[in-house]
This record gives structure tokens, C-alpha cells and sequence, in this order.
């Protein structure tokens, strides 16, 4: 950005009156800017178009896969073997870094493009005036002082200060969140006015839903309001997941104490006389059994299987780690409009002839009726369908609302959809509900109208053939608007009989209140009789003696279902927070509905009090509060930073462009597939296909089972590494031959562990697992229990290695046959401590105990695993090629059977681990 471009940054343009803004860039209202004007400031201003940050390059990405501390081990043991001559073995260990390196390139998530994708969103074309005349220019070419022209349909091309506006109406929901569209004046609003209160301002990137109007540029690129929030994106970190730190330091952690350890085999070997290359083996060895090569690949494909299950339950992951970010979230940040609630206005309580209505039902199905809403002692009449012969004033209120209206309902992929302003679609179908349809504007033709203006506050129809209060052939006009406008207009009110009364303003002011109270927006609704033969309508018209009809209070309902998924996350012991930017009075209203009071009274904040606040003041307001309504997209940023500051794992969703800042910033940002922009998807790790709250609590709960599949993982391999590694120092520290080489340490690793591992992967969710606690973000990847289970099991494994190799050496004197017997006992004993992980062995064991409810079902992929690591075992001794390579030997009935009996004491020892540390059972955390 230009310094002269940063200058228009300072100017409070919503607060200054035309004139005084065609001075500051020195433009003609009337006729634009000239040619030769436009070109000097396209050199000075730069083009009207966002920057996207210039991204790494694919094999820049693929390098940085080898940035692991584990791996710098693994390179450089075949560095050393490849010196030794040890070429085969060399090239065995590296090709298990390749691997690595493939599987960590394939798991980062395309590069980031919400920049790019922000550039998509205010490139257009547009009508501005050059010398007077009409001309259609490209959106990129339009400089500061510009005057454009937008008529309905148009996508804003920059950020303009409104001069003369007609009937305009702006959808800018992408960029505040607003769920409605935002009616435009040009009059001055206050310095502070919120983003979404800036009326007399349209913003690049919205769009034009009604009227035309005419706006000077003020900003274009990055100095309009989209363009700061790119550079939030841009400026915002890029979080790792609670996933990759864990093990981040767990690497590292792990690097020192094998480099340690090496180097004291190392030093030991030497000491004892041992020659340098035996020792380089050992060392080498006692390396490679120490890093658990094939853990990165169980973690993704563990990962890529919870990915494959979320998919099937409308949650699509761009990046493998969200699935266990998700799993651990403790707060969840959520968007109202669409996520919370079904994005479609639905009229919910009414007001007419002295009584009041429910209707049921929600969104633009007509499946619903209206219900007398009355507190009678035996409960009946809260029962009762509105009948609209018994009532004359309902049935002239959704008349009137059904005709006094410019939009249609149409059919679209099976649904119902609007055609036109939301809040009048709900109007057509409550009148639906009630048994009206759009035949009574066949019966009654529509002569003239007055379209609403933000000036008047209301909308005004002309009708033939309508019927007068005593039942002469009338003219009729149809009156809808605010409450405020239409109540001075009108000095008597229709009854339940369809008699005149006079208008009593104190109470229709109570029922306003009321359903405000509720949330609800309010129209009321009016008629007047005029002479059949008029054939024009005009304001002065309706001045005066307009008879009203009634009340319609409206509002974006929750979606049940999201009822239900924010109570199981709070069940779960996960916040949810609603940061919108609608209304502060209509968030805290669903949010009631929801459920988010159950600890007290919702308590909501604005973004004018959340400016106000210093960073203390925030924290605690962040912890306290359930709404923060009307915020701007530096808000919504500064949130989440808050709440991470505090250490909580914080799930973001949003749809917009004014959410891309957050979503980017949050553990795991949450994209909406559906009514969700381009940039707000780029920005997230996930993206939810059927736009539902209810999708994140079964993602969270998917999510929950993937890490502790992934405990499972590694819990069982570890324990391998730990019995290798205990191995091969002892039998340095004694003096005596190695009982496993490191090519075979690398097919246990890799080979083995992945086949006998992977089906953690598959293994179903616990029932109790949204009954638990988030677990603290702060524990180690190893905890204390975990950690005493691995060391547990890892002596046993040395025990089983150790032993049987000195057993069979003495016994036969072949080294081989007694390294070979040593692989296949632990993996003997391998399988018997999986069984005692997997769902299959909780199957058995209830079935041996004499219970027959626990199905195989479920455990279907751990016998898979199982049978195809026997296979593999036979394979690697009993084929000669393999024997060669791994210097094995291959055994008989007899030896098979005694690898299988030593492994049996697994069991037992299986199952004290199990007390130590039971995986099933997640880590409760206090909140």
C-alpha cells in the first residue's frame, strides 16, 4: 500500500458530509473525474486490486518434511552406514526417511489462498462516470474520487461514500454479518458507528439487493475495509495444532536421550576392545530401534481415517491435523446466522383483533398453522388452530402481508427458496399456513404501489375489488412497515369481529415490547378503503386514517438440531460462544433459546464494549461472556487470541469474509460450505457441507475418537521401541552379541507395526465419549500413566527378545536362528497385548466370561491386522530372498509353536497395564 493510499485510511468518511468529501479528493459530484485525471491517479493509487502473498514452492515444502529432529538421526545413520560400505542398509534407512518425508507432503493442506481468494471476491465491473458520461470499466481500474453508479444485482467494486441513494439495499452479510439486508441513506453517522452501522457506506464485495444510488470512491484495494482484513489474514499466525507441538517436544525429547544413549554404546563398545564398525552397528542400531519409524505414518493414517469418517457426517478436513484439534477444542466460537439458526426468517408470534398467535413451524416450509396463544387453566386454547372467520383482523394481517409484498417463493433442489427479501418470504408463508395463497392477488389485482424507502419506513400496495368495512365494493391499500411509522398514521384498529375500534397505541406497544424482548423483529401491519376508481397510489394517501390490522414479529430461528449439539458439547464440558454480527438484542434472544444460560443469565457484549476494554477487562469478558454481538473482524481476531492466551483450544466458525481473520487464527477454523464465501473456506481447516452446528459436535466427537485411537497407537509402539532399544544397550553393556540387527529393527518399526497398528485406526467410538472432559491442552503426549504402561510392557518385550535369543544361542549356536526366534516371539507377544488395546479383545473376553452382548462387528479390522502380520512374519523367514536380506533363518512347526507359548505371559502383564493407564477412559480437565 501507497503512503498516499495509508492517507485515505485516516479519513472518517461516514462522518463527513458530501461536499466536504468531493473537496478531500477532488472530484466532481456530478460528473465525475476526467480521463487524463483517471490516468495520473491510476500511476499514483496503484491498480484497485488485492495482493496475495506469494506462497512456498512445492519442492520448498517437500525439503522442510526432512526439518524433523528424529529424521536428522536417520540421515545421517545411512550417511554412516553408506561410508561403511553398508550400501543396502544405507539405502533401506533412507528410503524410510523418503517415506516420511512423501507422507508429511501429502498431509499439508493445499497452499494458503485466502488472499488470493479475496482478490476474486471485489474484482468486477462497474459503471462510473468519466466527463459526464456513462462508462463500464473494470473494477481494477477505478481510482479514489471515482463516482459509481450501482443499480440492483451489482457486486460494490470499492468502498464508497454514499451521495444519492434510491430505495438501495446492500447485502454485506460476507463482510459483518449482518443476516439481513442493510437499508442505505446518505445521511452523516457518528465517528464510532460500528462497521455494520455505517449506512451511509458500501463496502467492496457486497452486493446490491435493491434500488440504484450513486457513491465517490474512497478507498480502493487494500485501503478498503476487505483489504484490511487481507492484511489481517496475511499479519495473523499460523498456529500448529496441539498435535504437531505434542510432538514437536516429544521429538525433541526424544532426540536427546538417543543421542545420549548411542553415544554411551558407543564409548562402552569402545571401551571393551570392540572394533569401530561393530560398534557403528550398535550404535546405529540402538538408533533406529529408538525411533519410532512408523508412528508418523500411523499418526496419518489414523488422521486420514477420522478425516473419511467426518466426510460421511458433513464435516470435509483440509488438514489432517484438525481432526484431533477438533477432538481436544474447549471452546467453540460460533457464527449465528446459518450455523445456529436455519438463515431463513420465520414469522413466530402475531398480534391481531386483541389476541395473540404462535405459529409453528420454521423456515420457508409451509408445514406449520397458528395457534391461540393463551393462558387458560386447562391448557386447551394454547391448542387451538386460529380460526380466520372467528378472527377478521388476523385474517386482514396476513392478507396484508401476503399482498403488500415483492417477493415469491419458488422451488429449488426440492426446497423452498425466496426469491427476493427474506423477511417478506416469511410473510407469504405464514399467510400460507393459515390456508391463504398468492390466488387471492389473482382475485385482487394489483394497481399501483409504493416501494419501501428508508425515509418513510414502510411499503404501500394498491388493490381493485376489495370490500369496505360494511361490504360496499372498495379499493383497498395494504400497508406494511415499522411500528413507528405506520401507528401515526393510523387512528382506528380492526377487533376479532372486524369492527372499528379506537386504536389503542399503549397496548399494541406492550405486545411490540414484548416480542422484542423475544428477539423478534416487528411489523405492523395496516388497510385503508379508497374509491374504486383510483388508480394511483401516492404517500399522501396513507398520511392519515389507516385502519390497523395488526402484528407480525419474525426472527432466524435455531435449528433444532443445534439445540441438542450445543447442549452435548456443554455436556462435553466445551463452551460455546456466539461472536456475530447481528444485533445484540437477537443474538442474546437465540442464544436463550439455545441453551447458552444454563449456568445464569446470557451474558452478551457488543464490539463498542469490547473497544473499550483493556486486555484484563477482555480476558475476563471472553471467559464470561456467551454473545459478542456486533463485532468487526478485528474483534472476532482479538477474541480468539484472548481465549488462546488463556490456554484454551478454540474451534472457530464463520462464513464470511469478516470471519477469515479468526478462522485463520483459531486451532481449527470451520469454513460453511454451503452459504460460506471462497475466502472464509481458504482460510479454515474445515468446512462443514450442510452449514449445521450440529455437524461440529459430531466432528468434536469423531475427533475425540481419533486421539485416543492415536493413544492406543502409541501405546502399542512404543513399548517395541523401548524393548529394542533396552536390547541392544544391555547386551553392549554385557559384552555380548546384538540379538536384533537394524535392518530388522527398521521391519519391526516400519513393516509390523504399521500392519498391526493401522487397525487401532477403525477402532468405533466409546459410548462415553462426550461425557468426558476436554483433555488439558497442556499434557504431554506422554503422560505419567502412559509413560509407566510403556515402560511396563518395554521390559517385558526386552525380557522376550533378550531372553530368547540367549536361550536359542546357547541352545544351537546359530545366530540367526536365534535372532530370527527373538522377532518372532515378540511379535507373539505383540499380538496378545493388541488384543488387550482393540475392541476385539474386550469381545472375547466378555464372550469367555459368559456374556454374549459385545459384537465382532466392530472389530473386524483388527483380525485383518492380525492375520496379515502372521503373514507377513512367515514371510520374512521362511523366504530365502528375505532371509539374505535381513540375515534371518527360517523355522520349524516346533520353534513357531514356542515363539507363540512365550508370548502368553503378555497377557496378564497386558492387563495390569491396562489398570495403570485404561486409554478408554480419557483425562478429565477442570474448568
Amino acid at each position: 500500500m501507497t503512503a498516499t493510499a495509508e492517507k485515505l485510511l485516516e479519513h472518517h468518511w461516514h462522518n463527513l458530509p458530501p461536499q466536504e468529501i468531493a473537496q478531500s479528493l477532488d472530484s466532481d459530484l456530478k460528473n465525475g473525474l476526467s480521463a487524463a485525471e483517471v490516468s495520473q491517479r491510476q500511476q499514483k493509487y496503484g491498480p484497485n486490486e488485492l495482493k496475495a502473498k506469494p506462497g512456498k514452492s512445492p519442492i520448498v515444502r517437500f525439503l522442510l518434511q526432512f526439518n524433523q529432529p528424529l529424521l536428522y538421526i536417520l540421515l545421517i545413520a545411512g550417511a554412516i552406514k553408506a561410508l561403511l560400505g553398508s550400501w543396502a542398509n544405507a539405502w533401506v534407512i533412507w528410503g524410510v526417511t523418503v517415506i516420511n518425508a512423501i507422507i508429511g507432503y501429502v498431509q499439508e493442506a493445499k497452499a494458503e489462498s485466502a488472499i488470493a481468494a479475496l482478490a476474486s471476491v471485489v474484482k468486477t465491473e462497474a459503471t462510473v462516470l468519466h466527463d459526464g458520461q456513462k462508462v463500464r470499466v473494470s473494477s481494477t481500474e477505478i481510482v479514489p474520487g471515482d463516482i459509481v453508479l450501482l443499480a440492483s444485482g451489482d457486486k460494490v467494486p470499492a468502498d464508497l461514500r454514499l451521495i444519492d441513494v434510491r430505495n438501495l439495499q446492500v447485502n454485506e452479510s460476507a463482510l459483518t454479518g449482518e443476516s439481513v439486508a442493510v437499508e442505505k441513506t446518505t445521511q452523516q453517522v457518528d465517528v464510532d458507528a460500528p462497521l455494520a452501522e455505517r449506512t451511509n457506506m458500501a463496502y467492496a464485495g457486497s452486493f446490491v439487493t435493491f434500488g440504484t444510488a450513486r457513491g465517490v470512491v474512497v478507498a480502493i484495494g487494500q485501503s478498503t475495509e476487505t483489504g484490511r482484513i487481507s492484511q489481517l489474514i496475511d499479519r495473523g499466525t499460523n498456529l500448529t495444532t496441539p498435535l504437531t507441538r505434542k510432538f514437536d517436544r516429544f521429538s525433541r525429547t526424544l532426540l536427546y536421550i538417543i543421542l545420549g544413549v548411542a553415544a554411551l554404546t558407543f564409548a562402552v563398545g569402545i571401551g571393551y576392545g570392540n572394533s569401530l564398525a561393530e560398534m557403528f552397528e550398535a550404535a546405529v542400531a540402538l538408533a533406529v530401534s529408538a525411533i519410532p519409524e512408523g508412528l508418523p505414518a500411523v499418526v496419518t493414517i489414523t488422521l486420514a481415517i477420522g478425516v473419511s469418517r467426518m466426510a460421511r457426517r458433513h464435516a470435509i478436513v483440509r488438514k489432517l491435523p484438525a481432526v484431533e484439534t477438533l477432538g481436544g477444542a474447549t471452546v467453540i466460537c460460533s457464527d449465528k446466522t446459518g450455523t445456529l439458526t436455519e438463515n431463513q426468517m420465520t414469522v413466530q408470534a402475531i398480534y391481531a383483533g386483541e389476541r395473540q398467535y404462535k405459529v409453528t413451524g420454521s423456515g420457508y416450509n409451509p408445514e406449520g398453522e397458528i395457534i391461540v396463544d393463551a393462558d387458560i387453566p386447562d391448557g386447551t386454547a394454547a391448542q387451538q388452530s386460529a380460526d380466520l372467520n372467528s378472527n377478521v383482523a388476523l385474517h386482514e394481517c396476513l392478507i396484508a402481508g401476503l399482498l403488500c409484498n415483492d417477493s415469491r417463493i419458488e422451488v429449488k433442489d426440492g426446497q423452498n427458496a425466496v426469491i427476493g427479501d427474506p423477511t417478506e418470504g416469511a410473510l407469504i408463508i405464514a399467510a400460507n399456513k393459515a390456508g391463504l395463497s398468492d390466488s387471492c392477488e389473482e382475485e385482487m389485482p394489483r394497481v399501483d404501489v409504493i416501494p419501501f424507502e428508508s425515509e418513510f419506513q414502510y411499503m404501500a400496495t394498491l388493490y381493485k375489488k376489495g370490500r369496505g368495512v360494511r361490504g360496499e365494493e372498495r379499493g383497498v391499500v395494504y400497508v406494511k412497515g415499522s411500528v413507528e411509522a405506520l401507528l401515526k398514521r393510523c387512528d382506528q384498529m380492526l377487533d376479532a369481529h372486524g369492527e372499528l375500534q379506537p386504536i389503542d397505541v399503549e397496548t399494541i406497544q406492550e405486545q411490540v415490547d414484548a416480542m422484542a424482548h423475544q428477539g423478534l423483529r416487528v411489523l405492523a401491519f395496516a388497510k385503508k378503503t379508497v374509491a374504486v376508481e383510483q388508480n394511483s397510489l401516492d404517500h399522501d394517501d396513507i398520511a392519515a386514517g389507516l385502519i390497523f390490522t395488526g402484528l407480525q414479529g419474525m426472527i432466524d430461528p435455531p435449528r433444532q438440531e443445534a439445540i441438542g449439539a450445543v447442549q452435548a458439547c456443554q455436556e462435553a464440558g466445551i463452551q460455546v460462544k456466539m461472536i456475530t454480527g447481528d444485533h445484540a438484542v437477537t443474538a442474546k434472544a437465540i442464544a436463550q433459546r439455545m441453551g447458552f444460560n444454563r449456568n445464569g443469565e446470557v451474558l452478551a457484549f457488543t464490539g463498542q464494549q469490547l473497544l473499550q476494554m483493556d486486555d484484563r477487562e477482555l480476558a475476563n469478558a471472553v471467559e464470561n461472556g456467551a454473545v459478542f454481538a456486533r463485532v468487526a473482524p478485528e474483534q472476532k481476531l482479538r477474541l480468539v487470541e484472548a481465549l488462546q492466551s488463556k490456554g484454551e483450544v478454540v474451534a472457530m466458525t464463520g462464513d464470511g469474509v469478516n470471519d477469515a481473520p479468526a478462522l485463520k487464527q483459531a486451532d481449527i477454523g470451520i469454513a460453511m460450505g454451503g452459504a460460506g464465501t471462497e475466502v472464509a473456506k481458504e482460510a479454515s481447516d474445515m468446512i462443514l457441507t450442510d452449514d449445521n452446528f450440529a455437524s461440529i459436535e459430531a466432528a468434536v466427537e469423531e475427533g475425540r475418537t481419533v486421539y485416543r485411537n492415536l493413544l492406543k497407537a502409541i501405546a502399542f509402539i512404543l513399548p517395541v521401541n523401548g524393548g529394542e532399544s533396552m536390547t541392544i544397550l544391555i547386551s553392549v553393556l554385557l559384552a555380548r552379541v546384538l540379538p536384533i540387527l537394524s535392518l530388522q529393527v527398521l521391519w519391526l518399526n516400519m513393516v509390523n507395526s504399521i500392519a498391526m497398528t493401522v487397525p487401532l485406526a477403525f477402532e468405533p467410538k466409546s459410548e462415553i465419549v462426550m461425557q468426558q472432559e476436554p483433555r488439558n491442552p497442556n499434557e504431554p503426549l506422554l503422560s505419567r500413566r502412559l509413560l509407566y504402561r510403556i515402560i511396563l510392557i518395554s521390559v517385558f518385550n526386552w525380557i522376550l527378545i533378550f531372553g530368547m535369543f540367549e536361550w536359542i544361542l546357547r541352545d544351537t549356536g546359530n545366530v540367526a536362528l536365534a535372532r530370527t526366534m527373538a522377532v518372532q516371539s515378540l511379535v507373539s507377544g505383540r499380538i496378545f497385548y493388541l488384543l488387550s488395546l482393540s475392541q476385539l479383545g474386550t469381545a472375547i473376553a466378555t464372550r469367555l466370561r459368559g456374556h454374549r452382548r459385545e459384537s465382532f462387528s466392530d472389530a473386524r479390522a483388527i483380525a485383518i491386522g492380525i492375520i496379515g502380520a502372521v503373514i507377513l512374519q512367515v514371510i520374512f523367514s521362511q523366504v530365502s530372498f528375505m532371509n539374505t536380506l535381513f540375515a534371518t533363518a527360517p523355522l520349524n512347526w516346533n520353534q513357531w509353536l514356542i515363539c507363540l507359548l512365550v508370548g502368553l505371559p503378555m497377557i496378564p502383564t497386558a492387563i495390569i497395564a491396562n489398570r495403570i493407564d485404561p486409554i478408554e477412559k480419557p483425562s478429565s480437565r477442570k474448568r
